[in-house]
């Protein structure tokens, strides 16, 4: 078989199973966290939460829910270069984006959780 007569072949397979692949994918909720921040806000999420009474007190001033603070960091976007690194903790800044630009989130990441430090709110 020559080259002509074999790429039909070639691109029926492969247009097939690109067609399988996104049907069974898109079933599940399957993520593709492969960046160093879409990295560290999974582990984020993933882990307990605990804020801090600063924290709390801001979600309830500005009446700040903290569903909010999931989709922060679900879509935020985390300041790798400038983290604090805390005996076993590493302290991070994430912000959100989008419509939730002007809220940002210090989060100090430690083993087995997460303590919401502190939230600003710039308006």
């Amino acid at each position: 078989m020559t080259f002509k007569q074999r790429l039909p072949f070639f691109l029926g397979g492969l247009t097939v199973g690109i067609i399988i692949v996104v049907f069974f994918l898109g079933k599940k909720n399957t993520t593709f966290d492969y960046g160093p921040n879409a990295r560290l806000l999974k582990n984020i999420r993933l882990k307990e939460r605990i804020f801090s009474n600063e924290a709390l007190s801001t979600l309830k001033t500005f009446e700040i829910d903290t569903a909010t603070i999931s989709q922060i960091l679900k879509d935020g976007d985390a300041d790798m270069w400038n983290k604090v690194k805390l005996d076993t903790c590493i302290q991070y800044s994430i912000t959100g984006n989008n419509e939730l630009k002007h809220i940002s989130i210090i989060v100090k990441n430690c083993d087995s959780v997460a303590f919401i430090e502190k939230i600003t709110i710039q308006k």
